[in-house]
């Protein structure tokens, strides 16, 4: 299978949170939408670091992460940033890659979305089981 990629929009949540309690005007809020590489073999969602300076995202700590090449660095994680796809949006936060990296939608927040990847068609789907609302299991 080859890279799936999948346009989603990132808010910062912060904001929302402000323009809901009407100290922020609801235009002020900070959201763009990027295109995202889609790997279920990756935990977290990522953002570079345009992204989360242009969304003017916390810090909220740092993280040890494992890299594609099995390196380990420490990155900064920071948010909470809304992301939506389509009818599915999920709140989280992001490690921040350096640089201007592909911004990457891991399995933490896919899974939260009820979202897929469709192999043969190689991009990112609403679960077909679940079309109207995501669903999880609470056991």
């Amino acid at each position: 299978m080859g890279l799936v990629y999948a346009d989603i929009q990132l808010t910062n949540a912060d904001d929302m949170a402000l323009a809901r309690r009407k100290l922020l005007d609801p235009s002020k809020v900070r959201s763009m939408t990027v295109k995202a590489n889609v790997d279920s073999g990756a935990y977290m969602l990522c953002l570079n670091e345009h992204v989360a300076t242009q969304m003017e995202l916390p810090v909220l700590g740092k993280q040890s992460a494992q890299m594609a090449d099995g390196s380990v660095c420490e990155l900064e994680v920071v948010g909470p940033v809304e992301v939506r796809f389509e009818n599915r949006y999920t709140h989280c936060n992001a490690l921040v890659l350096p640089g201007d990296n592909q911004v990457l939608l891991g399995a933490v927040p896919m899974e939260d979305m009820d979202v897929l990847i469709h192999p043969r068609e190689q991009r990112l789907i609403v679960n077909p089981d679940h079309p109207i609302m995501a669903s999880k299991p609470v056991r």
